[in-house]
């Protein structure tokens, strides 16, 4: 990749050091067998799910099994069809806290809105996992919550906002600000940043090239 996405987006050069930042996180948490929960309303609720999208399948490159694999996975069922471990593929687990229509919806109804994504990690959050909070204004109250439960429970964090950044800013570990403030222009910048992140999570999980590609180059 190079400086493609610089070179294509200029403006984010600003974001430049917080990228690598989250870019570096991701890649140690995934390395080190951890997950990625994700959480935002509306647009950003959208892009939680088109990032799982392009985690927990091929992204720019096929990834197909190993031979170690197919393997491992014939001898626990050989049974399975010879086409199935020819058409699955390598993943990396990444969870859209927004999909939880039956709990979030219960949750908000029974108990209390403002901490409905944050009620999802009391389930699926662990220690050094990380939770990706998408926020244009980075003060969504929902969101806002999330982060500080992920903080109370060693979640490690990472707020994709806009650009003053809000209370995301303060709160997370990472938070990547691209300089923009109305709400539509702060989407369009969100997505060259994730699927650039999710270009090198594929890069360096599941392939051996060099890393030469890296925004520090």
């Amino acid at each position: 990749m190079s400086n493609e996405l610089l070179k294509r987006y200029p403006c984010l050069e600003s974001t430049k050091e917080e990228i690598i930042k989250a870019e570096n996180a991701l890649i140690t948490a995934f390395k080190n067998g951890n997950k990625l929960l994700m959480c935002g309303n509306g647009g950003s609720c959208a892009d939680c799910e088109h990032i799982a999208g392009e985690l927990m399948k091929g992204f720019l490159s096929k990834r197909p099994l190993t031979e170690e694999q197919k393997a491992k996975m014939k001898a626990n069922c050989p049974e399975i069809e010879e086409k199935y471990l020819s058409l699955l593929q390598r993943a990396v687990p990444a969870i859209a806290l927004p999909s939880f229509t039956a709990l979030n919806t219960a949750f908000c109804n029974d108990v209390e809105p403002e901490l409905v994504f944050a009620q999802c990690l009391m389930g699926l959050g662990k220690k050094d996992d990380i939770l990706l909070c998408i926020s244009t204004s980075g003060n969504s109250k929902n969101v806002v919550a999330a982060a500080l439960t992920a903080k109370a429970l060693g979640i490690k964090t990472i707020g994709l906002t806009g650009k003053t950044g809000g209370k995301l800013k303060e709160i997370c570990n990472i938070c990547v600000c691209v300089p923009e403030t109305e709400t539509f222009k702060v989407q369009e910048l969100h997505l060259p940043v994730y699927h650039y992140l999710c270009a090198r999570v594929e890069e360096e999980i599941f392939y051996t090239r060099c890393a030469a590609d890296s925004l520090n180059h």
